[in-house]
């Protein structure tokens, strides 16, 4: 079935699949296998050019979740990996050469900030972060040697929304790569390929999976990007297994049911936060409060399902208060059926230093919410009770 001009949801189902299905099964099978016969070319030569191997990330399962995830992102091409981190290192030193310069906004997850300050620099690459209120000072900080501009489209943990469009003006003017991390939105809200960036990057541990039972990363981009990036990647062995790959695939096909319904939830439980006595500040795109309401709403189809808040008191007073909670865990990651929270400067910024945190805002009362799939008012009802 051509899939590519059809509606998002049916891209979900439909994209990527087997056609004709494999031995008339609705659902993808598991090719559990790591190795694969060689074939011969229409001369009846050995056709080494068409190796297939798991590591090299070109198994059935695997061609069928790159297709999926390209067409839902509106995307020429797509590469999954073992973990988002894998992705996004591997898109940095793909793409970014020995001696060149990247731009990077200063409020990342923690895990892309601290590859890019410690170990970047360690392999001959250099880094300059901004600020995102200062993106009309990025001509001032490029280098003849700058080759990408790096950022979120909502970052992690402070929900703050850059000036996309002046991100992908400036790479487009100046010749650089433009990349993003839509880990957050999920192509349901955001789609940053058509928007004008040149690679999207997830993490697919968490809404497009969405299950909590995966760890997997994907890059998306052109064709020549992608072809570009792979032999590192290959190299670098940050490949997904079979069965991981069934479960994303498996996960993606509720991707656009959740999401809305997380973000008409998040947007519920962000309101009822703002009444509560022990809530300092509650940060999400979709109220009006938030710094970044307005572009939010002009470039996103939906708010998404993370939101943060700032305790009143101190983190002990917070970690006290909060195990009172009955219907979220305390766990890290992100984009799950069941609702999470996290203090991030012990978990997901807790290899930044105190002084760093604290110069990007994210202070030790900062309470991160992943909102899940549980009744809206349940959650509601949890945290009011646990915060008034």
């Amino acid at each position: 079935m051509e899939t590519k001009n059809l509606k998002f949801d049916t891209k979900l189902i439909h994209g990527g699949e087997p056609s004709p299905l494999i031995e008339k099964a609705v659902t993808m099978p598991i090719f559990q296998s790591s190795t694969y016969e060689i074939g011969e070319s229409q001369s009846g030569e050995i056709n080494y050019n068409d190796i297939k191997y798991v590591r090299l990330n070109n198994t059935p399962n695997h061609l069928a979740i790159h297709e999926k995830i390209a067409q839902i992102e509106m995307a020429e091409a797509a590469l999954v990996s073992s973990s988002g981190m894998a992705s996004i290192s591997s898109a940095l030193l793909g793409l970014i050469g020995f001696g060149e310069h990247v731009l990077a906004q200063d409020n990342l997850y923690g895990g892309t900030y601290h590859f890019l300050k410690e170990f970047f620099p360690k392999m001959g690459r250099e880094v300059t972060f901004f600020p995102l209120e200062d993106i009309n000072k990025l001509p001032m900080l490029l280098k003849k040697n700058t080759r990408a501009i790096y950022v979120e489209s909502i970052s992690n943990p402070l929900l703050r929304v850059p000036d996309l469009k002046e991100v992908v003006r400036f790479a487009q003017g100046n010749g650089l790569i433009s990349m993003i991390d839509n880990t957050f939105p999920s192509p349901v809200n955001f789609n940053p390929i058509p928007f004008g960036f040149d690679v999207a990057l997830h993490s697919a541990t968490k809404y497009l999976n969405g299950h909590s039972d995966v760890v997997a990363g994907a890059m998306v981009s052109r064709k020549d990007l992608i072809k570009k990036v792979t032999p590192l990647f290959n190299h670098l062995g940050g490949c997904l297994d079979p069965h991981a790959c069934f479960l994303l695939h498996r996960g993606m096909k509720t991707l656009g049911a959740r999401v809305r319904y997380q973000n008409e939830s998040a947007l519920k439980v962000s309101g009822a936060l703002e009444k509560c006595s022990k809530v300092a500040r509650v940060i999400y795109p979709g109220l009006r409060s938030h710094p970044d309401h307005l572009r939010s709403r002009e470039w996103f189809r939906g708010f998404g399902g993370m939101l943060s808040f700032e305790f009143a008191g101190d983190a002990v007073e917070a970690d006290t208060a909060l195990k009172r909670l009955k219907i979220p865990f305390l766990a890290p990651s992100l984009g799950g059926v069941e609702s999470l929270y996290v203090r991030p400067a012990t978990a997901s910024h807790s290899s930044l230093s105190k002084g760093d945190r604290e110069k990007l805002g994210i202070k030790d009362t900062l309470v991160r919410v992943s909102i899940g799939l549980e009744d809206t008012q349940d959650l509601i009802d949890d945290f009011t009770r646990v915060l008034n």
